[in-house]
Order: C-alpha cells, then sequence, then structure tokens
C-alpha cells in the first residue's frame, strides 16, 4: 500500500522527490536533533493524485487523524480542544525550492471557543487575538479567495482610528474587534461564515495548498525557472510556536553567509514580537541579525551553533527561518539559500579553499545560466549621479529604466511597448511576479535584505533596493516622491543595487571585469570539459569579445548582418534590382570590397583559429523595404518607377519565405553571390596572411536538403579558389549547415562532401515542429499556460525530437566519414541542457553569442563531470 503521510522522524533529506525540500529537510533537521516543532508530510504523489482525481487518497482522513494524534501525544496538547489547543501551520514544499509562489496557512485551529483555551494556556490576550486575527486573514485570503486588501482595509482604518501607525501598537480590544471585522469581510465576500471547526478547516487548507500548484505565480515562476518534470507540492502539518508572544518572542530568516556577495558571515533579519510573514512580506522593516546578540545574547549563540552545525552538514550555504518563543529557539527550515551569481562564485571557491567540498563539485553547484550577471554593464563610477534616495542593497548589479507602479504595467511597458522598466512598490508579493520578470529592477519602499523582493529578485538576478524608506510610493496617483520630489510614471531612475542608491534619470554604465574566482571556475572549466566553445560573430568587436571571454574559434559568420549596412544596402538592392546577371555582378562588385574588409577584421582578431562563414541564407525580399514612403525612396535613387520596383518587390514576395528561395537555392539559381562572398574571404585570407596572420577558413553552405545541392555548391566554390592558385596558402574547408530533417536522414550521402557539418537548431527546431517562430506566438502561450508544452521548443534542444535527429546525423555522418567535424551554432547551444545533450551524443564544439561564451564553458565542464 503506497505511504502517503510521513512524521518528520520517519524521513530525510534524500526524500526530496516526495517529501519536498521543505519536509525533506525538516526531517533531516529533526534527525540532527535540531529544535524542530513536531509536525508531519504529506506528499508530492498525494498532490499528484488529489490534482488528478480532484479528491484526497482513500483513507485520508484515518491516516491524517492518526498522524495528528502522534503530535498531540509529543506536546500534551490537542487539536480542537478547548482548554489546551493544538495550533498547528500548514505549509507548501515543492521538490526544487520555489519561495513565496505557493500558499501558507498560520496559527490553524483557532476559533472563538480554541482562542479562550489559548488564553487560558498563555495568559497573553494580546497575543491570542493577534494570532486569531491573524488566522483568519490568511485562512480568508488563501483557502477562501478574500483579497488580502479588503483585510488590510479593515487594519487601516483601525489604525487610523486609534491614531497609531504599526500593528504592534494595537490592544488586545482593538484586535478582538479585528477579529469580527475580518470574518464580516469574510461574510461580505463569500456569503457564507468563517469555518470554526479545527478538522474542517485542516483539510481546507490542504487541499488549498494542493491547489495552489497551479495558481498563476506557481506557474509563471516554473515557466521562467526552466521547472519540469516535479508531481506537486508536498504539505507540511507543523506544530505552531510563536514569535507573536511579547518581548521575549520573535521570528527571522538568515543566510549561513551573505547571498549577495558570498562573505563568509552570518547574514539575516529579525522582528521582536512578530510572526514569520512579518519579516518576508516587508510588512515591516527588520533588524539587522547581529542586533540579536545585542537583545538576546543567549538564543544569538545558540543560532550560531546551528548555523554552523547546518553548513558543515549540507556542505553548502544554507538560507534558515527560526521562530524564537519566549526565549527558546525553534528551527523551522533550512534550504540551501538563493544566491547571486557573484555569490554562487565566491562560495563555491571559498569552500573548496576550506577544505567542504572538491573542485568538481564547486562547478557542479554552479548554476551557468545566471552567470551572464556577471557579464553586463554596473554604473559608471565616475558618472555624475543625481542620489535622490538609499535604501537596502537587496540584490547587486545596476539597472535603469522608466518607472511603473504594478506588476500588469511592468509587464504591459516591457512586452507591447518594448520599454524597459523599474517596478516600484511598497512592497511586493507573489502575485507580482509577472512584473519582477519583466522589469529591470525593483525597487520598494518596506521590506528587507530577506523579504520576498529580494529574495526573488536575487534569484532572478534582477537588480533590487529594499526597505527605501526615503520614498512614499502613491499608487493611486502613480508617484513615487521622495521630499518634495514627484517621479512620475514614465520617468527614468537609475538603481545601484549593490549600494542601494536610487539615482534619477538615466546614467552611464561601464563594462565588467571577471573577478579573481569567477576566471578561477574558468580555469577549472577548461581543463575538464570536452566540448570546444565557439562564438557567433559577424563583426571583428564581436570576435575580439568572444575571443576575450576564451572562445576557440567562430562558429557561425553570418555575412547577411554585413549587407544592411548603410553603406552598403544600396549596392545590395540594386544588386537585387538588377534585371541582366551582368547588372548583378556590376554591383556586387561594390560590395566586395566591403565584405573582404569585414573577413580581414574578423580573422585578425581570431588570428590561429577556425572561423565559420556562411554565405547568404535569407531570401532577397529581407533587403528591400516594405513601407510606401520607404519604396519611394528607393524608387528615386535607383532611377525607377514606383510601381515598376514594386512589381519587383511583389514578385520576390513568398507565401513562405523561411521554407522558399533561400540559402543554398539561392546560391545555385544566382551563383554570383556566392561566388563574390567566397572571393572576398579567399582575398581577405591572402592579405592577412602577408602580414603573418594564421588564417583558417571554414565555408559554410546553408540549407542544403539533398546531395546534389552540396555537390554542386561546393564545386562552385573550389572552383573560385582556384582562380587564385598558389597564392591561397592556408586549409580552406567546405562544409554545410545541417538544418532540415532531411539533410538529417542523409547525413551519409552528405558527409562524403563536407568537411565539417554545423547544427542550426533554430531552423531544425522550426521545420522538424512544423512550427514557425514568427507565428507561434499566437497559440504558444496557450500551449505553455495549459501544459501543452512543458516549455518553448526553441528555448533548448528538444531530446524527444530534435535530438534524434541530430544524434542519427552524427551516427550516420560518422559512418561514412570517421573524422567530420560536428558542433551547433544556434542560441540553444549556450542553455546548459542543451550543452550536456551534444556533449553525449559527440559534437565537437558549441557556438554562441560573446556573451554566452563563460556559460557554455562552465556548461561543457560540467556536462564531463556529470557523464563520466
Amino acid at each position: 500500500m503506497a505511504k502517503y503521510i510521513y512524521a518528520f522522524h520517519e524521513g530525510n533529506r534524500e526524500m526530496k522527490s516526495i517529501l519536498g525540500g521543505k519536509g525533506a529537510n525538516l526531517a533531516e533537521m529533526t534527525l540532527l536533533d535540531l529544535p524542530v516543532p513536531p509536525g508531519f508530510t504529506i506528499t508530492t504523489e498525494a498532490c499528484e493524485q488529489y490534482l488528478k482525481d480532484g479528491s484526497f487518497f482513500g483513507g485520508f482522513d484515518e491516516e491524517l487523524a492518526r498522524y495528528l494524534e502522534e503530535v498531540e501525544e509529543k506536546l500534551g496538547s490537542k487539536f480542537g480542544d478547548d482548554n489546551n489547543p493544538l495550533l498547528v501551520s500548514v505549509r507548501s514544499g515543492a521538490a526544487v525550492s520555489m519561495p513565496g509562489m505557493m500558499d501558507t496557512i498560520l496559527n490553524l485551529g483557532l476559533n472563538d471557543k480554541t482562542v479562550l483555551g489559548l488564553l487560558k494556556k498563555t495568559g497573553n490576550e494580546r497575543f491570542c487575538y493577534d494570532a486569531y486575527r491573524r488566522f483568519v486573514n490568511m485562512f480568508g485570503n488563501v483557502v477562501l479567495g478574500v483579497a488580502h486588501d479588503n483585510f488590510e482595509e479593515e487594519m487601516d482604518k483601525l489604525k487610523e482610528k486609534k491614531g497609531v501607525k504599526l500593528d504592534t501598537d494595537l490592544d488586545a480590544e482593538d484586535l478582538k474587534a479585528l477579529v469580527e471585522s475580518f470574518k464580516k469581510v469574510v461574510m461580505d465576500s463569500t456569503g457564507a461564515g468563517f469555518p470554526d471547526d479545527p478538522r474542517e478547516q485542516l483539510k481546507l487548507a490542504i487541499k488549498a495548498v494542493f491547489d495552489s500548484w497551479n495558481n498563476d505565480r506557481a506557474k509563471t515562476y516554473r515557466r521562467l525557472n526552466d521547472i519540469v518534470g516535479l508531481k506537486g507540492t508536498a504539505v507540511n502539518v507543523q506544530a505552531m510556536v510563536f514569535g507573536n508572544m511579547g518581548g521575549t518572542s520573535g521570528t527571522g530568516v538568515a543566510f549561513t553567509r551573505n547571498p549577495s556577495t558570498g562573505e563568509k558571515e552570518f547574514y539575516g533579519e529579525f522582528l521582536m514580537n512578530a510572526q514569520g510573514e512579518d519579516v518576508v512580506a516587508g510588512i515591516r522593516t527588520p533588524q539587522k541579525l547581529s542586533q540579536l546578540n545585542d537583545v538576546m545574547p543567549e538564543v544569538y549563540k545558540e543560532l550560531d551553533a546551528v548555523r554552523e552545525k547546518l553548513e558543515a552538514h549540507y556542505r553548502d550555504m544554507q538560507d534558515i527561518e527560526f521562530t524564537i518563543q519566549e526565549g527558546k529557539l525553534f528551527m523551522l527550515q533550512t534550504r540551501s539559500g538563493k544566491r547571486t551569481a557573484k555569490a554562487q562564485v565566491n562560495i563555491a571557491c571559498d569552500m573548496v579553499d576550506e577544505g567542504l567540498i572538491t573542485r568538481d563539485e564547486a562547478l557542479l553547484r554552479i548554476d551557468a545560466n545566471r552567470m551572464n550577471q556577471l557579464l553586463h554593464p554596473d554604473i559608471d563610477p565616475d558618472a555624475e549621479k543625481n542620489v535622490i534616495a538609499k535604501g537596502l542593497p537587496a540584490s547587486p548589479g545596476a539597472a535603469c529604466g522608466r518607472v511603473v507602479f504594478t506588476a500588469d504595467d511592468a509587464s504591459d511597458w516591457k512586452f507591447n511597448r518594448d520599454e524597459k522598466v523599474i517596478l516600484v512598490r511598497k512592497e511586493t508579493s507573489p502575485e507580482d511576479i509577472h512584473g519582477m520578470h519583466a522589469s529591470q529592477g525593483i525597487l520598494t519602499s518596506t521590506g528587507g535584505m530577506t523579504s520576498h523582493a529580494a529574495v526573488v529578485a536575487r534569484g532572478m538576478g534582477k537588480c533590487c533596493i529594499a526597505g527605501c524608506n526615503d520614498i512614499s510610493v502613491d499608487l493611486k496617483n502613480k508617484v513615487l516622491r521622495v521630499g518634495p520630489l514627484e517621479v512620475q510614471e514614465g520617468d527614468y531612475i537609475t538603481l545601484n543595487g549593490s549600494t542601494g542608491e536610487v539615482i534619477l534619470g538615466e546614467v552611464p554604465m561601464v563594462d565588467p571585469e571577471l573577478t579573481d574566482n569567477f576566471k578561477k571556475i574558468l580555469d577549472w572549466s577548461n581543463e575538464i570539459k570536452r566540448l570546444k566553445v565557439r562564438v557567433n560573430a559577424d563583426t571583428p568587436l564581436d570576435a575580439k569579445v568572444g575571443r576575450e571571454f576564451g572562445a576557440e574559434g567562430i562558429g557561425l559568420c553570418r555575412t547577411e548582418h554585413m549587407f544592411f549596412d548603410e553603406d552598403r544596402i544600396k549596392a545590395v538592392r540594386k544588386m537585387i534590382l538588377s534585371i541582366s546577371e551582368e547588372g548583378r555582378r556590376g554591383a556586387l562588385e561594390t560590395i566586395l570590397p566591403m565584405q573582404q574588409k569585414d573577413f580581414e577584421g574578423i580573422f585578425r582578431e581570431m588570428d590561429g583559429l577556425p572561423v565559420t562563414i556562411r554565405l547568404l541564407d535569407p531570401p532577397l525580399h529581407e533587403f528591400l523595404p516594405q513601407k510606401e514612403d520607404q519604396i519611394l525612396e528607393l524608387a528615386e535613387e535607383m532611377g525607377m518607377e514606383i510601381d515598376k520596383l514594386k512589381r519587383v518587390i511583389d514578385q520576390l514576395h513568398e507565401i513562405n519565405p523561411m521554407l522558399g528561395h533561400r540559402g543554398s537555392r539561392l546560391g545555385l539559381t544566382n551563383p554570383e553571390i556566392y561566388e563574390m562572398q567566397v572571393k572576398a574571404i579567399i582575398q581577405a585570407g591572402i592579405a592577412v596572411s602577408k602580414d603573418g596572420i594564421k588564417v583558417l577558413p571554414e565555408i559554410e553552405l546553408p540549407f542544403i536538403a539533398c546531395e546534389d545541392e552540396l555537390v554542386r555548391g561546393r564545386a562552385a566554390i573550389l572552383d573560385v579558389i582556384k582562380q587564385y592558385g598558389d597564392a591561397v596558402n592556408f586549409e580552406c574547408r567546405i562544409g554545410t549547415m545541417i538544418e532540415l530533417p532531411r539533410a538529417c536522414l542523409t547525413a551519409d550521402e552528405l558527409a562524403q562532401h563536407a568537411d565539417f557539418f554545423s547544427f542550426g537548431t533554430n531552423d531544425l527546431t522550426q521545420t522538424t515542429w512544423g512550427m514557425s517562430r514568427d507565428d507561434s506566438g499566437k497559440f504558444l502561450n496557450y500551449y505553455l499556460e495549459n501544459g501543452v508544452l512543458e516549455r518553448d521548443p526553441s528555448s533548448a534542444i528538444d531530446q524527444k525530437g530534435v535530438g534524434k535527429l541530430m544524434d542519427t546525423c552524427v551516427q550516420l555522418g560518422r559512418k561514412a566519414k570517421k573524422d567530420i567535424e560536428i558542433g551547433i551554432c544556434g542560441e540553444q547551444g549556450g542553455e546548459p541542457s542543451s550543452v550536456e545533450f551534444c556533449h553525449k551524443i559527440g559534437l565537437d564544439y558549441v557556438s554562441l553569442s560573446p556573451y554566452r561564451v563563460p556559460i557554455a564553458r562552465i556548461a561543457a565542464a560540467q556536462a564531463a563531470l556529470k557523464n563520466k
């Protein structure tokens, strides 16, 4: 019989897949004999079954009662009892950490009778009704679907009436009245009274947490973080401990090392006389953890010992939650802490130096995708800055954009207006996740370094300033105020997440420098990886940046991008519009020296490294204007009648150009185009060779579908090269891009005429799926949101479909020509799971944009370590 519930003492940290991360770690801390309140975990398998069938597993009520009774026996209290009531928390916990994305309910079990039992037990009336009003608010919002703002409105009315600012300034009678106000909010919103049976409350709460697996914010978080293949969330039911019992009680969140910098310091925040959500929600601005040593030195000493024990046990930086109840410490959670890219690198290197982990373990702990954060600009330290406010530097980096005040506006401005935005809020909540994703950075007026905004921003790699008390946020009028200064929606501000400075206007940025620890990670990667890493570069500057980041050649140089430059587009258009071959050749003669100069610059930057140059790929109509005013301007420049020009444009127009007259098809029907490009490549090679530059050109024929296309294309290239005789003192390899399923399936034929293959996975993906990357937006979001697809097929190699074709191609190609070089040049080549797949099927290199080269170097090393 399947086991769906585990007491904490029955589990361990290896059971994350069924207990979730939180449940597995609560079990592990219990095994370590740390002060963990007793409880039990309802498994992810129970969630999977519930979401599938819409009901709990058979025997659920009996199992729930049995495990609840075990907690009652340990504590000597009883769930629903009027004299000595047991109260519980109900928390989510997936196998992969998703902070704040699913639901939590605290103080469950309270009603008008049990609150009096709690009063008998504690003698603290204010605490009892504070716990009760919090429970009605949380349960009403999470389980019954009542908007949180409705409860906040009642709270604000009461505080205004009493003339106080903080929740803690309200007395017991105020809180008692607030409980009744909150119950009325529930009645008005739902048409039903607040449930007072604790067992009914518990079952409804468990259902709500299971249902929260499919709420919008959780689905968005999984999509943004590429979390797939999980069964659902576990539910942790745990005896409550209270941080809001007065001056000797409190709650906090801490990290065993600094999650922003990686520095080895006990880092975190706490609030006295508060519950956990007060810290993470940013409702009150907490105190620094170091101040706990002044307030309660014995508790701080015990907590510091727990910190050392947990980090040594897990051999990783931990994110811990704790509560102090009347001077006694309780541990509520530990997990591997979310950290910035900078902190990831520093912690990994430091732990190797400390002997906690090995070099290989350090590499495997790096999130290669996140390293992108270290490769982008920061604020120029010499720039003039108008600093208008300063908050807590919650997530480092710099961000500049237009101010918006809601998550929906952030998403709208970003995706519909193509504007960079800064999301400004009093505090963020999990419902803001889509707006945070759309923003360059986040600024909040309240909250601390462990608030929701800070934790999520660090996880996303977004710049964030939290707890900026200098500002006030007027959401209604969409204004940010700093004293007399008003910043309106749409105005520019700049955030320095490393210093906490809020700067008016746009500020210049500077390029980043690689730190010594990051260089160490990259050096380790080079020692381990098998795959070579090349760069996609169309200009000498791209080539230079790629080489500085460690690229071992160019895997894709797109020649068409060179055609769009202002000084040559006219000649390109003249070539296209020429009726005769003679006219086309005349125009191409104008372009040739320009292309030659491009290639000379690239060859110089890549001295001694291979350069793969793809001949013209897109259809010709892409170079012609489409708008009426642009057509008129071109007609005047070309001395053509506008109607005649429109006819030519119409003749070039195709119904499905991505599968039309492009690539090698264009090269065969208009041979003069490829002839000019090959001449430019060879002449550039000859010219720079005279200066001692070692040239290794690789000429690539695009969009090959059959053997004869490649045979003819190769012959045409060789005919041009022969014209230069002995002046060509370098080897020039000829190969093809693999972009079509047919090319994969006939790779044995193609290999006989190619020195190399290079997968163009952008086109291979869309031709395999029959899914245009330009038009799929009309249905792709629906597919992702409704579970038809777990991820966008273009975001990573589809290993079941596209991957099978690639594997077949490699096997067929190498069977026909054992030493044929095979690489990948689509942007998927820089996505870590795709890099690992390329390693597994035996590719020789991956190639990607310059700033992703370091990412691919790390991912290639990780692939080698995972597949020893």
